[in-house]
């Protein structure tokens, strides 16, 4: 942390502004420690906290209204790639549009602090088509809370982050250690779940070459979301659709004469 202080000390407000700029467009840079140390600095030098906040706050929403944008004109294949290089590729699309369904608007403030659903949150805004008003009204909210939360904890301990710095640097790579472990177990636990459900699915799996087959024997009834099937661009022909958690809604018109195939994703 000493190190982040001085280097921030030095260069300023364009430092933060870049810093965040780049990880709101999803460069792996973690904010949280420079918006902790420019707090800090509010309260120790000659920065202020109003205008660091303006900063960080054209910054986002520069990042933010560009991935809005690109969400509009090719939601879903900007969504195909973020949800291929996310740790749950195959509940990417559903688990953002389910805090959508769930939050509104909210979910653009909470997303601000959730690692990774802040990228997928505002192309997913732009896809749904929420009205340019109301994703910004959302989005300067949740960066106003999210700043200005983690900024005021570096100004209220800005002497006790002065201290974990130097314990920090004390450490020296004993410290990597044991934070690049933990995130690699962290890691190696969403893979093994991710690969324990994959193989709990394929006792009842069927192939395409396997269905094309027997298309005339069997019915399809694809269960995604409007939102994966607008991801995906497709419908599977011949295949009734409804959303699978109104599945109950729709069992009358489940054929009982033969065998059922049901797609997910």
């Amino acid at each position: 942390m000493r190190h982040i202080l001085e280097f921030l000390f030095k260069h300023g407000y364009w430092v933060l502004g870049v810093w965040v700029m780049a990880e709101q467009l999803g460069v792996p840079l973690p904010a949280v420690p420079i918006l902790l140390a420019m707090g800090a600095l509010t309260g120790v030098a000659c920065y202020s906290f109003p205008l660091a906040t303006l900063v960080v706050l054209i910054a986002a929403l520069s990042a933010d209204s560009a991935w809005y944008a690109i969400g509009r004109t090719k939601g879903s294949s900007v969504l195909k790639f973020l949800c291929r290089i996310s740790l749950e590729p195959d509940t990417c699309v559903s688990s953002t549009r389910y805090w959508f369904k769930k939050l509104g608007a909210w979910t653009l403030v909470v997303a601000k602090f959730v690692p990774g659903l802040s990228t997928i949150a505002t192309p997913m805004a732009g896809l749904s088509r929420m009205p340019l008003w109301k994703f910004l009204s959302a989005d300067v909210a949740g960066v106003l809370i999210w700043s200005g939360s983690i900024m005021g904890i570096g100004y209220a301990f800005r002497a006790q982050l002065e201290q974990a710095g130097d314990i920090a640097e004390r450490l020296g790579s004993w410290l990597i250690l044991v934070v690049g472990g933990i995130v690699a177990l962290w890691l190696g636990w969403k893979m093994w779940q991710r690969r324990r459900f994959i193989k709990g699915l394929k006792v009842a799996r069927i192939t395409p070459e396997e269905v094309l087959e027997r298309l005339g024997e069997v019915a399809i009834v694809d269960l995604r979301q409007a939102a994966e099937v607008e991801w995906d661009g497709m419908k599977l022909p011949g295949a009734l659709w409804f959303d699978r958690r109104e599945l109950a809604l729709h069992r009358d018109k489940i054929p009982r004469d033969r065998d059922v195939i049901l797609y997910c994703t």
